[in-house]
């Protein structure tokens, strides 16, 4: 029989697949990446989207889970130009009268700010953040018996419940909006079980490694690995659309940085029944609209928290926020949406040309949804900002279908991967034995629509990865 011409083969240059393919090629199997586009990154992407000279960051912004990951804490990445900024705030949240409350790189600092609820606060993230190195791993990883048991359960048991669960801990105005703007993050109404889950994590994670910004754009995470990668002797295609397994080199294995459906569109062929069955019935989450903005200067926010924080979510209330999930989830727009916004630029200098600032914000919106959320979001900014539209000097925008259109990974415009509700949380995207694993022998998926699921960390594709050299290469 002829040799194969690669080991491994790994479709899809987001950081899972770019992930997945560092630990094969550092195990010393021979890798070739594909990517679709002609740059790699998937979310992981910068360009001059509105004037010559200003760097927008097309999908992801703000790394923290970067730097809280097992796996990137293994990269020599530094060494090849990855640069992360840290600005004096990680978060900030805005309210109505002026003040705002803030996530600060001290859980006391944060804590103390929120008056009454300051011990309320520690009680429910001090033991995340002080034993984060010893569940980091069992936390974002598949099911698993884990190594900290007892540790984990504590997390476990404020992970599974719904975000509302978690507010009622609090009696203050700060420290229940400073929770809403976290839970938003998981994009699904707080009364989901477990929607409580990601905001503990981005808690913890704030006030150990901050929510830093790579120098450059998030451009510069996708441009380290790939370098990283080649020097391990990897291979990488670009501006090539799988479509096929048939269409790919001979190889012993693949694996896909996709969604389920992207997966039964490419190997449907290869796959069994049931397990085709299983992936239809994937659930997608709410989409995103987004707008990217060239400014004249930077953004005059009434509270003086939010122009030190690189991060700032516009959302007023706990109860505001909420409402604003739950309708949304419910295919109701609401006139204000929660809006989750960055300002790279005021500590990333090379954003924008001199005295000049650029801004990123979206808002959750209906799966698939067209409509266009310019208006209202911009109408949030100014709500905290009051001057900022006076400061626009151009913009760009993309409804949920284009975000799709730009990364086939966003369905709908879903940036998660997949809804990380109580059913997919650590069963996606089908409850398997293992999560990466299909019903084909020689086919594994390593997107976020595995195990631990979104962000710019890598674990997806290093646990996909773990499981193939266990199985093939062993």
């Amino acid at each position: 029989m002829a040799k194969n011409e690669y080991d491994a083969i790994v479709v899809g240059s987001g950081p899972n697949g770019l992930a997945a393919a560092i630990t094969l090629q550092r195990a010393g199997q021979a890798v070739l990446l594909i990517e679709a586009k002609e740059t790699i990154g998937g979310g992981m992407r910068t360009r001059e989207l509105t004037l010559p000279g200003f760097k927008h960051d097309v999908c992801s912004a703000i790394h923290p889970m970067a730097m809280a990951s097992p796996f990137f804490a293994d990269l020599p990445l530094a060494k090849y130009g990855l640069d992360f900024i840290q600005a004096p705030l990680p978060a900030a949240h805005p309210f109505d009268d002026g003040s705002a409350a803030f996530l600060s790189g001290s859980i006391a600092e944060t804590a103390a700010a929120l008056g009454e609820d300051e011990e309320a606060y520690l009680k429910l993230i001090s033991p995340l953040v002080n034993n984060w190195e010893k569940i980091a791993g069992d936390i974002m990883a598949p099911l698993h018996f884990p190594a900290h048991p007892f540790l984990l359960a504590q997390f476990g048991w404020n992970a599974v419940r719904p975000a509302n669960a978690i507010a009622a801990k609090f009696a203050t105005k700060a420290a229940k909006g400073l929770w809403g703007g976290m839970s938003a993050h998981a994009i699904q109404p707080f009364s989901n079980l477990t929607s409580a889950a990601i905001g503990l994590v981005l808690s913890a994670v704030g006030h150990k490694y901050g929510w830093p910004i790579p120098k450059g754009g998030s451009q510069s995470i996708a441009n380290a690995l790939l370098a990283y990668f080649l020097d391990l002797g990897g291979k990488v295609e670009t501006g090539r659309m799988v479509r096929s397994v048939k269409e790919l080199p001979t190889h012993q294995v693949v694996l896909f940085d996709v969604t389920p459906k992207q997966l039964l569109q490419i190997a449907g062929e290869e796959l069994s029944a049931c397990y085709k069955r299983q992936l239809g019935r994937y659930k997608q989450g709410m989409g995103v609209f987004k707008v990217d903005w060239a400014l004249d200067g930077p953004v005059p926010f009434t509270a003086s928290e939010c122009s030190k924080a690189a991060t700032v979510h516009l959302g007023n209330t706990y109860e505001e926020i909420a409402l604003s999930e739950q309708q949304t989830a419910a295919g109701i727009q609401p006139e204000k949406p929660f809006v989750l916004f960055a300002q790279q630029s005021v500590f990333d200098n090379t954003r924008a040309p001199a005295g000049k600032h650029t801004a990123w914000a979206y808002c959750h919106v209906s799966n698939g949804s067209e409509q266009d959320m310019t208006a209202a979001i911009e109408n949030q900014v100014e709500r905290f900002a009051p001057g900022f539209k006076a400061l626009i000097l151009a913009k760009h925008t993309m409804n949920a279908r284009q975000m799709e259109a730009y990364n086939p990974n966003y369905i709908g415009g879903d940036i998660n991967g997949g809804i990380v509700d109580f059913s997919q949380l650590y069963t996606r995207p089908v409850l398997r034995a293992s999560p990466y694993r299909t019903s084909a022998k020689r086919i594994y998926i390593c997107s976020s629509s595995t195990p631990p699921g979104p962000g710019v960390h890598g674990m997806c594709g290093f646990h996909a990865a773990k499981t193939v050299l266990k199985d093939l290469f062993s």
